[in-house]
């Protein structure tokens, strides 16, 4: 088997390939990047026969379709504002397919995919991806579902690469029409720092005030769980606080609506420049935590009575303790590895259904917790039953 690795330079996508590495049985890991500098430097990390580098541009279409011709499966970790342009080309070169983000623009080519006989999953990393395996696991085992909430804790610099920089802004674009919660069969549009909620996330992170965001969780979930009468279905996030105290302020102040200024006869957008500035900067690029929490809370029914699941997820220390999970690759790797897991698995075959799918119609959720737990991250379940009151809970490590 052949995985084509497109962005593989990245922080988070060269995570993605070192898993890859160390668990899979592919025969060809490829580096595909535009920069050669940094992909052949991710080559030398790597040091493994199997592992290779491709330049490639996804803005020379034939040029990229030919390059990735012949494998089974394109792992992209590009950027949010790519996914509806390299989907397009994985789905023309006939390959399967999974991305990180998952924001919808990459379903005009799910008959192409159909057509190949090809898996596409749109978005499978820590969230969305394993956030929805939480929410289906508890959801599995209950007759009828009222209400999920996701939350996620992103702990890492607001801009320590361009992509993470173009996401954070893009979240809090005031009138996004991604930006949405399902309720009672609608999807309603929210503004920014909408429907605050206090979330204790495990340690070392601990309770914060988290705000709905646009993530794929919302829809993907609310069509997953219809025939068990959802109601509900929320996503929140936090960053770290410093991070959040100064979006707070940019959306107060008009900022992120990146109006067009010019300064000298240059014509650029205020929350790009804001942007550039924060990846340049030691600000923008250090935080005093790092890690990702992710929080799934599902309420429903199981022969008549209901329950309250609370699902959590851990992974190891990011304080040098735990060799490779130093600092910012605490967060990466949260990202990175259950992309890697969910690649491997689509390629064996474990799918097994063509077209753009969602992730909760993709995996069974305890075969991604199982691997997850190889690699020591570990999902954590907590049991309630709801009356008037809470009347005790269970917890287990699954």
């Amino acid at each position: 088997m052949k995985v084509f690795c497109l962005g593989g330079a990245g922080r988070i996508a060269r995570e993605a390939i070192l898993d890859l590495v160390q668990f899979s049985d592919f025969e060809t890991i490829t580096v595909a990047d535009v920069n050669e500098e940094q992909g052949q430097a991710v080559v030398n990390w790597l040091d493994d026969p199997r592992v290779n580098f491709v330049k490639v541009n996804v803005n020379d279409r034939e040029d990229t379709i030919a390059k990735m011709r012949g494998y089974d499966i394109v792992l992209d970790g590009t950027t949010i504002a790519l996914n509806g342009l390299t989907a397009s080309l994985i789905a023309e070169a006939g390959c399967h397919g999974l991305n990180l983000n998952g924001f919808g623009d990459e379903d005009p080519y799910h008959d192409v995919f159909v057509q190949n006989n090809k898996t596409f999953i749109a978005g499978f990393g820590a969230g969305p991806g394993v956030t929805q395996m939480m929410a289906m696991h508890a959801a599995n085992k209950l007759d009828k579902v009222d209400t999920v909430r996701v939350s996620h804790g992103a702990y890492r610099p607001f801009a320590f690469s361009k992509a993470i920089t173009e996401t954070t802004c893009y979240e809090y674009i005031p009138e996004l029409p991604t930006r949405v919660v399902f309720e009672n069969g609608e999807y309603l549009q929210v503004p920014p720092f909408s429907r605050p909620r206090e979330i204790e996330l495990p340690a070392p992170y601990g309770k914060n005030t988290q705000y709905i965001i646009p993530h794929g969780e919302t829809k993907t979930l609310s069509k997953a769980l219809v025939d068990k009468g959802i109601q509900l279905v929320e996503c929140r996030g936090t960053w770290p606080q410093p991070n959040m105290r100064l979006l707070k302020a940019l959306y107060e102040y008009g900022f992120v609506r990146n109006d067009e200024i010019e300064w000298n006869g240059t014509k650029f957008g205020i929350m790009d420049a804001i942007g550039e500035y924060l990846s340049q900067s030691e600000e923008g690029q250090n935080t005093e935590l790092y890690g990702y929490a992710l929080h799934v809370e599902v309420i429903g029914w199981k022969d008549g009575t209901q329950y309250q699941y609370i699902m959590t997820h851990t992974h190891p220390a990011s304080d040098g303790s735990v060799e490779g999970w130093e600092g910012l690759r605490a967060y990466t790797r949260n990202v990175a590895i259950p992309a890697a897991i969910a690649t491997d698995l689509i390629a064996k075959g474990h799918v097994g259904k063509p077209g753009i799918l969602l992730p909760e119609y993709a995996f069974d959720p305890q075969t991604i917790f199982e691997e997850l737990k190889k690699r020591d991250l570990y999902i954590h379940e907590s049991v309630s039953v709801l009356s008037e009151e809470k009347a005790g809970a269970s917890v287990s490590t699954l």
